[in-house]
């Protein structure tokens, strides 16, 4: 009988590294393959590849066109949620969501498959986003090598959107700083609006409502350490904390509207209401909208899509996506 392998490190309840390199992971919904048209949106999908090193791909999101095979659509750059260190762009759930997003909203979503952690530390993550953002923007020009026919002929690049949930909405929000900071996207696109569904900040300190008690060893907190282990600053590194002293100042968010969305019941909450406030008193020039959801838990609208408040927050979406 095989003797059990040994665990190196683990994140409960989220997966365990064992010392011969391999990582289970515990939660999380199963891989699909995309669809060629989805039975009830009219979606079709398709997997791409981005970067061979290092490896990014996406999938693609084409809702059913008007009778016009040119028909120009809005664009949404999405990055997934999962604690940078679960789930994916290819996932049941995330098809299953983006396919509703795609079709309500008629926007064309390139949906971010990303390095995860730990067999990729963050900042890989961050640098996958950005190199992705590019990417899609390259087609702008139609100068791009392995070029998507589907971003080429029915994306509105004037309408140009990035967004996520949780750790993607982290990533996005970082995303349009590095736009406002001054690093500019491929043929001078402009990020029309971010959208944020919860988004995954956190700091050695509590905020607002957030409870003292028990703060030091929060769940983000060892999310984080164990996902960005070297990361300067630790749980107030500017990725996690956009307002650590050596953050970029949130008055350079390189977009015109943000749409932050927060849920009655997730741990996550008072970060999204002190984001937004914080947003507000920046100097931004923007328009800023907190949408918050009561008695609802954390990325419930992609667990449980068919509820009414799940309904209205995608059409909220859809709406922000014009």
């Amino acid at each position: 009988m095989a003797s059990p392998k040994e665990i190196a490190r683990e994140l409960p309840p989220l997966l365990r590294v064992y010392k011969d390199g391999t990582v289970e992971r515990f939660l999380g919904s199963s891989k699909v393959p995309p669809c060629p048209q989805d039975p009830e949106t009219g979606v079709s999908t398709k997997d791409i590849e981005i970067s061979q090193n290092p490896s990014i791909s996406a999938r693609v999101y084409l809702p059913k066109l008007n009778n016009s095979e040119t028909q120009k659509l809005p664009i949404l750059v999405y990055f997934h949620g999962g604690a940078f260190c679960l789930e994916s762009a290819f996932s049941f759930l995330h098809l299953r969501y983006l396919n509703i997003i795609a079709s309500q909203a008629n926007v064309l979503v390139v949906s971010v498959e990303y390095r995860l952690a730990p067999e990729h530390p963050l900042p890989a993550a961050y640098e996958d986003g950005w190199d992705a953002l590019k990417w899609v923007t390259s087609h702008s020009n139609g100068n791009v090598p392995n070029a998507e026919p589907w971003l080429i002929k029915h994306g509105d690049f004037n309408r140009f959107y990035i967004g996520g949930d949780t750790s993607g909405a982290n990533i996005a929000h970082y995303t349009a700083l590095r736009v406002g900071g001054g690093e500019g996207l491929h043929g001078g696109v402009k990020i029309a609006g971010a959208l944020l569904a919860f988004p995954l900040f956190w700091s050695s300190k509590p905020v607002l409502e957030e409870s003292v008690e028990g703060h030091e060893k929060s769940s983000v907190k060892k999310v984080w350490n164990f996902v960005y282990p070297d990361a300067p600053g630790g749980i107030d590194n500017p990725l996690i904390n956009p307002l650590a002293s050596e953050a970029p100042s949130l008055g350079n968010l390189g977009c015109p509207k943000i749409l932050i969305f927060v849920a009655g019941k997730d741990e996550l909450r008072e970060r999204g209401i002190w984001y937004y406030e914080a947003v507000k008193k920046s100097g931004w020039q923007g328009d800023v909208e907190l949408v918050h959801v009561e008695g609802e838990e954390h990325c419930f609208q992609i667990y449980h899509p068919e509820t009414d408040k799940s309904k209205d927050m995608v059409a909220r979406i859809a709406s922000f996506l014009v």
